[in-house]
């Protein structure tokens, strides 16, 4: 059984259930978004050493200033979500 942080779960092979505000409530949830975090920051870290104009071990590729600026300045890496509206408005202006 699977529990998802938020009010809607996506489809999955198995049972499952939206917990809203699952990280404050559920201990398992709270553990899993720690874990989450720990690795997306890695994975920053390691995106840093591939573009490190961009700043990613600093803003862990969230949606800062520094982010913007630097996402206007060189355009969009290959990791960077095409669906997100900054990096479309980056697209089209490159």
């Amino acid at each position: 059984f699977v529990l998802i942080d938020g009010n809607r779960c996506p489809e999955l092979p198995m049972p499952s259930d939206s917990v809203v505000k699952g990280d404050l409530r559920v201990a398992e949830i709270s553990a899993a978004s720690i874990l989450a975090k720990v690795c997306r920051d890695n994975e920053m870290k390691e995106l840093d050493k591939l573009y490190p104009d961009f700043g990613f071990a600093k803003h862990k590729g969230y949606p800062t200033k520094l982010h913007f600026e630097m996402l206007a300045k060189y355009g969009p890496t290959p990791q960077h979500r095409q669906s997100f509206k900054p990096v479309q408005n980056a697209l089209a202006n490159c």
